[in-house]
């Protein structure tokens, strides 16, 4: 699981690469949906009894702030102004 959580900062990072306000949420939107990812092998995880009940907890709770950050930061770019370097003006 530990690799999943990689894979949302990854995403994060590459859509922010792109230096496009619309690319950027298109890929906070793969982010969320990564940690929607997570928050289902959390579920197996803990049905095939290899994590106990406090680290299911403690990861669905993480799963569940992390989707809310990301959704928050999708909020406010789509409301902002900003459009990404790529659209700067020199």
């Amino acid at each position: 699981m530990e690799g999943s959580f990689g894979l949302i900062i990854d995403t994060i990072a590459e859509g922010f690469d792109r230096d496009g306000n619309k690319e950027f949420i298109n890929f906070l939107s793969f982010s969320k949906g990564s940690a929607s990812d997570l928050k289902s092998q959390t579920f197996r995880a803990f049905d095939k009894k290899l994590i106990t009940k406090e680290q299911f907890n403690k990861l669905i709770n993480i799963c569940e702030l992390e989707k809310n950050k990301i959704g928050v930061f999708m909020y406010y770019f789509k409301k902002s102004e900003i459009k990404g370097q790529k659209f700067k003006r020199d």
